[in-house]
C-alpha cells in the first residue's frame, strides 16, 4: 500500500514520462484533422479527391519510417536506459514539429514545399517509432505489484488528453474563424501551440529517474545483442503486430479520420465533427484506465478475445446505419460506440504485449511490434478515402475495421506470455522448459516461508538406518525457479552416504 507521499511521486512520475507521448499524438492529430487545408497548401493538384491524397500519403509517410525508429532508438533505450531514450525521442519529435509549422506554402516555395513537410513528418515518425514503445515499458516497470494494467493505460491515455486538446482547439478555430481564413492560414495555429509547448515538456521529463528494474540489471545488452534477440523472438513480433492493428486501425479511424470523414464524406460541418472527436477522445480517456485496471482483475486475454469479437460483428452494421441517413446525433453514437470497443481492448493490450516480450529486449521488441502495426493503422486515413472513392461505399471504415478486429482475434488466441528467460547474459535465447509468466500480475511470493518449509521437512524424513554422521552436510536452497533470473543457475549438491 503507497503512502500519500509515494502515491503523489508516482503521479507526477506517470505525469512526467507521458507527457511526451501527448506532444507525439497532438501534432499527429493535428495533421489529420487540418489535411485537407494541408493539402491545399502544400500539395496543390487538379481534383479536391487528389489534393486529400497527397496529404493523407504524407500523414502515411510519418508511420511507414517508425520502425526504422522503432529498431534503431529501441535499442539504444534497452541499451543505455530509459530517461536518456525518452530525452532523445522528445528532441526529435521537435524538430518535425517545428519544420512543419514553420514552412511556407508551395506558391511561395514551389516543390521546396511538400519536400520539406515530408522530411518533417519523417523526423516525427522515426522518433514516434520508439515513443509510445519506450513511454509503455517505463510505465509497466514503474507499476505497483497487480496495477500493471492501470499504470500502462495511461500511456494511452496521454494520447486522448491530446485528442481532446487538439480538438478543442481546433472547433473553438472553425467557430471564430472564416472558412476561408482557417483554410489559407488559420490551421498553423494550432501546430505554433505545439512548438510552444516543447520547452515545457522538455523540462518536466529531464526530472525523470531511471526505473529501478532496469538499473537493477547486472549486464545491459549491447545494440547487436539486441538485434539478435529481436530476430530470435520474431515470433512475438509477429504476433504483437497482429494484435495492434486492431488498437491503431480503430484509434485512427475515431479519432485522425473522423472530421475529414464527417466533413468531406458525410457533409457535415467541420465544427459538428470535430465536437464529435473531443467526445471520442474523453470517451477514451474515461475507459482506458478502467479498462486496463479491470485486465489487472480478470485477465488480459478475456478482454482481448470479447471486444474483438464485438467489433467483428457491430463495426459494419453501425458504419452503414450511420451513413443511410448522415447527422450529427448517429456520427456521435456511433464513433461513442467504437470508443468503447476500442479502449476497452486496448486497455488490455499494451499492458499484456509488454509482458509477453522478453525485458532484455523489450523496448525494441514492443516498439518494432508496434510501429510495423502502425504502418497499417495510421494508414487509415488514407485507405478508406481510396477504398471510398473506389467502391462508392461510406460504410468502407467500419468493413476495413472489422478486418483488423479478425486478424488481432487471431493473433491474442495466439500469443502467450513470455518466459523468464535463466541469465541475463542470455539475451534472444530461449527454453522450451521454462515456466510461462502468467499474463496477470504475479502475487509476491514469501521466499523465506518456503525455504524454512522446505528445512522443516528435511528434518522430519527418517534415516532409514544411515548413520548420520556419515553424511556430508547439504545446504537447503530454494527452488531454482525462485532464484533471481541475473544469477547463474547452481547445480544442487548431492548427499553421499
Amino acid at each position: 500500500m503507497l503512502t500519500p507521499g509515494a502515491r503523489k511521486a508516482k503521479i507526477k512520475t506517470v505525469f512526467r514520462v507521458a507527457s511526451g507521448n501527448f506532444l507525439e499524438m497532438y501534432d499527429f492529430m493535428i495533421f489529420g484533422y487540418f489535411s485537407a487545408a494541408i493539402g491545399r497548401a502544400y500539395f496543390p493538384a487538379t481534383s479536391e479527391f487528389a489534393s486529400l491524397m497527397f496529404s493523407m500519403t504524407t500523414f502515411a509517410v510519418g508511420f511507414m519510417i517508425r520502425p526504422l525508429g522503432a529498431i534503431f532508438l529501441g535499442a539504444y533505450i534497452d541499451h543505455v536506459g530509459r530517461r536518456k531514450g525518452l530525452l532523445v525521442t522528445l528532441a526529435m519529435m521537435s524538430v518535425g514539429t517545428l519544420t512543419i509549422a514553420m514552412v511556407p506554402g508551395y506558391e511561395t516555395i514551389g516543390l521546396f514545399a511538400p519536400i520539406i513537410v515530408v522530411f518533417g513528418r519523417l523526423c516525427q515518425g522515426f522518433s514516434a517509432g520508439v515513443e509510445l514503445g519506450g513511454v509503455s515499458v517505463y510505465l509497466s516497470e514503474i507499476a505497483t505489484p497487480g496495477h500493471k494494467g492501470f499504470y500502462v493505460s495511461w500511456q494511452s491515455g496521454s494520447q486522448q488528453v491530446a485528442v481532446v486538446f487538439a480538438g478543442v482547439l481546433g472547433y473553438a478555430l472553425s467557430n471564430l474563424m472564416r472558412p476561408e481564413d482557417l483554410q489559407a492560414w488559420g490551421w498553423r495555429i494550432p501546430m505554433i501551440v505545439g512548438c510552444l509547448i516543447i520547452p515545457f515538456i522538455y523540462l518536466i521529463r529531464r526530472t525523470l529517474q531511471e526505473t529501478d528494474d532496469f538499473a537493477a540489471r547486472s549486464h545491459h545488452p549491447s545494440p547487436q545483442e539486441i538485434y539478435t534477440g529481436v530476430l530470435a523472438n520474431w515470433r512475438i513480433v509477429i504476433t504483437g503486430v497482429a494484435m495492434v492493428v486492431m488498437t491503431s486501425v480503430s484509434f485512427y479511424t475515431i479519432t485522425a479520420y473522423t472530421p475529414t470523414f464527417g466533413k468531406d464524406i458525410l457533409k457535415l460541418t467541420q465544427s459538428d465533427a470535430l465536437l464529435v472527436t473531443l467526445c471520442v477522445g474523453l470517451s477514451n480517456l474515461f475507459w482506458l484506465p478502467v479498462m486496463g485496471s479491470l485486465s489487472d482483475r480478470i485477465g488480459r486475454r478475456p478482454l482481448l478475445v470479447v471486444f474483438t469479437v464485438i467489433a467483428i460483428l457491430t463495426a459494419y452494421p453501425t458504419m452503414t446505419w450511420l451513413v443511410s441517413q448522415p447527422t450529427f446525433t448517429r456520427l456521435l453514437l456511433v464513433e461513442l460506440w467504437l470508443s468503447f470497443i476500442y479502449a476497452s481492448y486496448n486497455g488490455a493490450m499494451v499492458v499484456h504485449l509488454t509482458e509477453i516480450v522478453p525485458p532484455e529486449v523489450r523496448t525494441a521488441g514492443f516498439s518494432l511490434a508496434y510501429s510495423l502495426a502502425t504502418t497499417v493503422g495510421g494508414s487509415t486515413p488514407a485507405i478508406v478515402t481510396y477504398l471510398i472513392h473506389a467502391t462508392g461505399n461510406r460504410a468502407m471504415p467500419g468493413a476495413w475495421l472489422s478486418l483488423a478486429a479478425a486478424i488481432a482475434l487471431v493473433a491474442t488466441w495466439m500469443s502467450r506470455p513470455a518466459a523468464k528467460p535463466p541469465s541475463s547474459h542470455s539475451v534472444g535465447s530461449s527454453s522450451r522448459k521454462s515456466r510461462p509468466r502468467v499474463s496477470r500480475p504475479d502475487t509476491p511470493i514469501n521466499t523465506s516461508a518456503i525455504i524454512a518449509g522446505t528445512a522443516m521437512m528435511a528434518a522430519a524424513i527418517p534415516n532409514a538406518g544411515t548413520n548420520a554422521s556419515t553424511l556430508r552436510p547439504c545446504a537447503i536452497r530454494p527452488p531454482i525457479l525462485l532464484q533471481p533470473a541475473t544469477q547463474p543457475v547452481a547445480r544442487p549438491r548431492t548427499m553421499t552416504g
